[in-house]
């Protein structure tokens, strides 16, 4: 099958079951937080309903990133699946905000324990969410796709909730059983900790997107692997300039070498058109390679 329609086929395949699982899982721990008085169950059900936002975020982009090259959009259509990182990383960042307000509140009010399948949901949402972020991370990193690795850290953020809301349930009904007042927060408390740890994630998106849209140069390890294959060319008599930069799923690579100066048009042609196929061969995600030659006088510096 062709690697683009794969890639497409894969996106919108961890899409729709991320759509799915968080359906699920929202009118499940909302139900139960609601029922069951937990905070932090509750707390976790909002952020599973802003995953499904989320879901559809991804949806509708994964097919316009893999679209080839056209007369409006020359360099490709890969930053939508950035635009898709940066909706996300908002989406969990207005959840984290919210749930903070709520734990606040949670901790004015008058403490209680949830009840017991407040714990059962908080632990089956962290199972389910292991395994979708594994399986997701997993095809994102096979795939070089920054949208199926935005779902995969959507269902990271999950994992820590879960586990955090988990957690607090616990705590709470210690305090209950054995009478002991402070640990009746553990609920409440787990709700800012849930907070918190989505908060981290949604930066985290926030400033990978931002990146890649003001077109910040690739790691430097990265620029040092193609100066070594430029390098290889004895006919490459200096790099005078390198940069790359990340365009979605792909890398434009944009090239500034000096060749010997009596060489002829041909020639010089023939060079750079070897030097980016080599470089494209051992870098297939390397879309783009523009290549620009100066002449090279042997006595000048």
């Amino acid at each position: 099958m062709d690697t683009v329609k794969e890639r497409e086929r894969i996106g919108k395949k961890v899409a729709w079951l991320a759509l799915i699982s968080n359906c699920i899982l929202t009118v499940g721990k909302v139900a139960v937080g609601l029922m069951a008085g937990s905070e932090s169950v509750f707390a976790d059900g909002i952020h599973s309903a802003a995953d499904i936002v989320a879901s559809i975020a991804v949806l509708a982009v994964v097919g316009i990133s893999n679209k080839p090259p056209d007369e409006d959009h020359p360099f490709g259509h890969g930053k939508a699946e950035v635009l898709s990182e940066g909706f996300v990383g908002i989406i969990l960042f207005l959840v984290s905000i919210y749930i903070v307000v709520e734990g606040i509140l949670g901790l004015m009010g008058t403490p209680h324990a949830p009840e017991y399948i407040a714990l059962i949901a908080a632990l089956f949402s962290y199972i389910a969410k292991h395994l979708l972020y594994h399986n997701s991370m997993k095809l994102g990193e096979k795939y070089n796709s920054k949208a199926i690795i935005a779902i995969a850290f959507d269902h990271k953020a999950d994992i820590v909730a879960s586990l955090a809301a988990f957690f607090g349930v616990i705590l709470s009904m210690i305090g209950e059983r054995f009478n002991m007042h402070f640990l009746l927060y553990g609920d409440a408390a787990a709700s800012l900790i849930v907070a918190f740890l989505i908060l981290k994630i949604s930066l985290k998106l926030l400033g990978s997107s931002i990146d890649v849209l003001m077109d910040k140069n690739i790691e430097k390890p990265m620029l040092t692997q193609y100066r070594k294959v430029v390098l290889e060319f004895n006919e490459v008599k200096r790099i005078d300039r390198m940069r790359a930069r990340t365009h979605g799923h792909y890398i434009i690579l944009d090239l500034r070498i000096s060749l010997n100066y009596d060489l002829s048009i041909k020639e010089g042609h023939d060079i750079a058109r070897e030097l980016r196929d080599e470089i494209q061969n051992r870098f297939p995600d390397t879309s783009e390679v523009f290549i620009h030659i100066n002449p090279y006088f042997p006595d000048k510096k």
